[in-house]
């Protein structure tokens, strides 16, 4: 289990990449529970997670390099074949691993939507997927590589293309 202390980066499940920005305690039912107070890196919305069920609710540290490469790998792999089921159905999937945290599953996700858009119009829902999948992957992997996001966009077109 990763303890996390202020100023540590970590990544909230469908949030992204969240700073530590305190460790607050509170009573709640005469029981006195930490929190990690996080501050998410896209949009200043501010979470307290319980530090016992921070691993539970899959607060994780941010990918380390390697993964970083690994996850280009997986945008990379051209021998994926693209789901001809229903858009609401495949929506669903994705959603399902979006919500798991895994940059690994966000990464199949956008792979998947975007080579999709090369052979058919995306409903509205899968753009903003799409588009939520990329901001995921774009923060996470410039604080693990400490590149620039624009920098991890290019890269990313170039392993999806």
């Amino acid at each position: 289990m990763s303890d996390f202390r202020i100023g540590d980066k970590a990544v909230y499940p469908a949030h992204g990449v969240v700073e530590v920005v305190g460790v607050d305690t509170k009573e709640i039912n005469k029981t006195i529970c930490a929190f990690y107070v996080l501050r998410v890196l896209e949009n200043e919305m501010q979470i307290m997670v319980p530090k016992q069920k921070a691993e539970q609710v899959g607060l994780r540290p941010v990918v380390s390099a390697q993964e970083a490469n690994e996850v280009f790998d997986v945008l990379r792999d051209q021998d994926v074949h693209i789901d001809k089921q229903t858009w609401n159905r495949r929506y669903r999937g994705f959603m399902e691993k979006i919500k798991t945290g895994s940059l690994f599953d966000v990464a199949e996700v956008y792979r998947d939507l975007f080579r999709l858009k090369s052979t058919k119009n995306l409903s509205f829902g899968e753009r903003r997927m799409l588009d939520t999948a990329r901001t995921l992957m774009v923060k996470e992997l410039a604080v693990a590589r400490k590149w620039t996001e624009a920098k991890v966009e290019q890269e990313l077109e170039k392993a999806c293309g």
